[in-house]
């Protein structure tokens, strides 16, 4: 289990970090390549994708989900595969809720073409939910 609490508190420090870092200097789109892909900065309320759920439901919800995944990792997190899918779902979610609880917002800022701008943490989240995907399906466990 190591492993997973490891890959938590790095996904949480990349998340928030990365947040901070464009709270503080992301003031105007960066073009990365032309209008397909670059850095601009958006404040997003609600949850995946921008959608809101009303009132302080929003809120209960995302930590129930969290402390759900807390449960099922503890208990499914066997191979350090898994261990690091976990790890990175949890801690996406928990630097998403960190984010939101320092301004009310979480602070999204990589556009790539139509996509919803998205964060680290959004990423830390897809790339685990991605992994555990693998394992599930590939490796068979």
């Amino acid at each position: 289990m190591f492993l997973l609490w490891i890959t938590v508190a790095l996904s949480i420090a990349g998340g928030v970090g990365a947040a901070l870092l464009a709270d503080t200097f992301l003031a105007e789109r960066f073009a990365i390549i032309g209008a397909l892909v670059g850095f601009e900065y958006s404040l997003n309320e609600g949850i995946a994708f921008g959608v809101r759920i009303p009132g302080f439901m929003q809120f209960v919800l995302i930590i129930a989900a969290l402390f759900f995944v807390i449960w099922y990792a503890i208990k499914e997190a066997k191979t350090k595969l898994s261990q690091i899918g976990f790890g990175l779902i949890l801690g996406g979610g928990a630097a998403n809720i960190i984010d939101r609880l320092i301004d009310g917002y979480v602070s999204d800022f990589f556009q790539v073409g139509i996509f919803p701008v998205f964060n680290v943490a959004d990423s830390c989240i897809t790339i685990g939910i991605v992994i555990l995907f693998y394992e599930m399906v590939v490796c068979k466990r």
